[in-house]
């Protein structure tokens, strides 16, 4: 195991407890995705989110008043490293869910539970400015003279085709279809504050398997989100988010079906150092539709935090 410094080892953990805390929705968000890291380093945490959520649903699926029971168990994992002299993560991000959904399919009441794997998140960040790749003793000798900093960062997230499908359910746990999403962020701390700006627009593949076969097409998404958050000691601060998103029109075989949609998002969130080993983190998140579709939630979630 690499030995670090006590209050790096904390810094590092409360990067990765936030970013577990979020459900797989359009609208996730999750700060400090550009914070400058050591290379040659591992990260592992788990997460437990418990989402509820009224959806004025999308006309596509003929569903209506749906609300939702959402039970999520998410695990990540992060690796840093050094490439063309750059710092480099990649993060993995995997959750089994288990859900309710209940409403009106058709005009009729029904309902629908779900339980499986959902699609799985790849990520591939690089900070192209602020953030130079060092070792463990460089990397804390920089940050003891950096009171303040501005990173700028690109990445590719990809969500995989991998979670539970079925071709003639209106409600799946995976979506059958790539998502593609360049990112650009920046990050800049001044003392113990910190702010940061993420732009990235989703590009979504076809679902050629949708409702017994027929094609499935969304236009794209632009998501920007922005974070401000307080740092009281290494590994404990507190931070809060605001996020907005214009989600693409849907088409089945073709026909558009006027449904774009908007959705605003806010976040608080809590971190608190274990020891050297360990840390948890607790988040409150809701979203709000904008418009006549989308998805009014409220989630709760706690993670925790290791490294090796």
């Amino acid at each position: 195991m690499r030995l670090l410094s006590y209050s790096s080892r904390l810094i590092f953990f409360s990067l990765l407890l936030k970013s577990l805390t979020l459900p797989c929705f359009a609208l996730d968000f999750a700060p400090r995705l550009w914070s400058h890291l050591p290379v040659g380093l591992n990260f592992a945490g788990v997460a437990y989110v418990d989402t509820e959520a009224d959806i004025a649903v999308n006309p596509v699926t003929m569903l209506e008043d749906v609300d939702m029971e959402l039970e999520t168990w998410a695990g990540k994992y992060i690796r840093t490293f050094e490439m063309l002299d750059k710092s480099v993560r990649i993060d993995l991000t995997q959750a089994y869910i288990q859900g309710e959904w209940t409403g009106l399919l058709e005009g009729v009441p029904a309902s629908a539970y779900r339980s499986g794997f959902s699609d799985t998140f790849v990520r591939f960040a690089v900070n192209l400015y602020g953030a130079p790749p060092l070792s463990v003793k460089e990397f804390a000798l920089y940050k003891s003279t950096k009171e303040i900093s501005t990173i700028v960062g690109v990445a590719l997230a990809v969500r995989l085709p991998t979670g539970q499908y079925k071709e003639d359910k209106l409600i799946n746990l995976g979506q059958n279809r790539y998502t593609f999403r360049p990112q650009l962020g920046v990050t800049h701390t001044r003392g113990k504050w910190t702010t940061e700006v993420t732009g990235e627009v989703a590009f979504h593949t076809d679902n050629n398997k949708f409702n017994n076969g027929q094609t499935l097409e969304q236009d794209p998404t632009y998501i920007i989100h922005a974070h401000l958050m307080h740092t009281f000691r290494p590994g404990l601060w507190v931070g809060s988010s605001i996020a907005y998103d214009y989600v693409g029109e849907n088409s089945i075989n073709g026909d558009n079906r006027d449904d774009e949609k908007e959705n605003f998002g806010w976040a608080l969130n809590f971190a608190y150092p274990i020891n050297r080993q360990s840390g948890f983190n607790v988040v409150y998140l809701a979203t709000r539709r904008q418009n006549k579709i989308g998805l009014d939630s409220d989630t709760l979630s706690a993670s925790l935090s290791f490294s090796w």
